[in-house]
């Protein structure tokens, strides 16, 4: 009997899944599967990772979600191709499928697994789930990408309807009883992270719900308040492997607070570039500025990674963010600023540490935002301009609560004197960077 797979990625959750519901729609069997992408976890800088830890217990979760709902849960541990071709051997399988992905990787990865199942005979359908507008639905009047956000916003605002937000009813009939040619015992022969070669790493992680009301009210108050563990609704890891679905945060946000929706939407325009311009997952959007001699000091690269800089809120951010992989929204523009501008290293470089730390790394968000304070990206902050640190201190933690609950010593002999002088680390990086403009015109 045919079978039609719908393959888990980052939406690890039954309830309001766009591919989901469109292969239950499908009239046949569905068998869910997750794969564990060793092309992915082979890079990944420790045995012992909470984001893995984290997706582990999630997939778990959802498996024991699919068989009470009657259904049979697959998980995999291999290349997205080698499960994908065994699967489609060991089974009559019709269709995949899956919700779209707008990376590079997952874009070219997706194009193989097209071509490999039409070998095979079998369709591949992606849908949209991750965003509410993707890749051309929305463009400048003259039809070129946007490339300011201001205007995107009021072209997204204009469009999103409440239809748009409605959930998706993907908790249906997973026909299991035509799905008895697959075993119990071969359903239930999921990796472990042992088996797979990697440990747990026991960390906290925000509930997979939405968060108070209240928090939501009062986000715009509070969003830059790093001392208020509160002050955010701390929803980014959720939505970045799709525990939550993004249309029910946004229901909430359109409701409550007109200033998140306008922060979660910052999150669709740069998966929209990053699409469009896969390079600056790498390189520098603007040509200008691609042939920078940074200074790339390492000694001070580690100073900034250990959060020994001597700035007080950006070596508070730096150790929140070794010791529980979250730092505030501000507090990552800040030690960004501070790390391509005072130090003047390149942007690439603190991109991967932020890649290797953050529970909730998203690629497009974090290169859009590192090229942004760098003044590299499609939409950058002017790259003449350098946030001081300590006035950014003074607006987000004027009393210290902050930094003191991360840099208890600051403030005595043990808290190392400044790393650079911020007149002058500032002076350095834009004399350096307005000439290697003028040598690029």
């Amino acid at each position: 009997m045919k079978i039609c797979i719908f393959w888990h990625r980052r939406d690890l959750r039954i309830h309001d899944n766009a591919g989901l519901a469109a292969a239950l729609a499908s009239g046949l069997p569905v068998l869910p599967l997750f794969i564990y992408d060793k092309d992915i976890l082979d890079h990944l800088p420790e045995k012992a990772d909470a984001r893995l830890t984290f997706i582990f217990d999630e997939v778990e979760k959802l498996a024991k979600e699919t068989e009470a709902a009657g259904g049979t849960f697959l998980a995999r541990y291999g290349t997205p191709l080698a499960v994908l071709e065994q699967l489609v051997k060991d089974f009559d399988v019709a269709a995949v499928h899956t919700n779209e992905d707008y990376e590079p990787y997952a874009t070219q990865r997706d194009n193989a697994v097209g071509e490999l199942l039409q070998k095979h005979g079998a369709d591949f359908h992606l849908y949209k789930d991750q965003v509410i507008f993707a890749k051309e639905e929305i463009m400048t009047k003259s039809g070129t990408v946007p490339k300011v956000f201001g205007a995107y916003l009021k072209a997204y605002t204009a469009k999103l309807t409440d239809e748009l937000l409605l959930p998706y009813g993907s908790k249906g009939d997973f026909k299991r009883e035509n799905l008895h040619h697959i075993s119990a015992a071969k359903a239930s022969e999921r990796p472990t992270l042992q088996s797979m070669g990697f440990e747990r790493k026991e960390q906290y992680f925000p509930p997979v719900k939405l968060p108070a009301e209240s928090i939501v009210r009062h986000y715009h108050q509070t969003r830059n308040t790093p001392a208020d563990e509160h002050g955010t609704t701390r929803e980014s890891l959720n939505l970045r492997f799709g525990t939550l679905s993004v249309r029910e945060v946004l229901r909430q946000a359109k409701a409550l607070n007109q200033k998140m929706l306008a922060e979660i939407i910052w999150r669709d325009f740069f998966m929209m570039l990053l699409w469009h311009f896969p390079n600056t997952a790498t390189e520098s959007y603007d040509p200008k500025m691609r042939h920078i001699d940074y200074r790339n000091n390492e000694d001070e690269f580690r100073a900034w990674c250990e959060g020994r800089t001597g700035y007080p809120l950006v070596d508070a951010g730096m150790r929140e963010l070794n010791e529980t992989g979250y730092m505030p929204n501000r507090v990552r523009m800040t030690v960004a600023g501070f790390l391509t501008k005072h130090l003047f290293i390149d942007w690439r470089w603190g991109e991967r540490y932020f890649a290797d730390k953050l529970l909730d790394y998203d690629m497009a968000n974090n290169v859009g935002n590192w090229q942004w304070m760098a003044g590299t990206g499609a939409i950058s902050a002017p790259w003449f301009r350098v946030y001081s640190p300590e006035s950014q201190l003074e607006k987000v933690d004027p009393e210290m609560k902050y930094v003191k609950r991360w840099v208890p010593e600051v403030g005595t002999s043990k808290y190392p004197a400044p790393i650079v002088e911020h007149k002058f680390g500032r002076e350095r990086a834009v004399e350096a960077i307005r000439a290697a403009r003028i040598a690029a015109s």
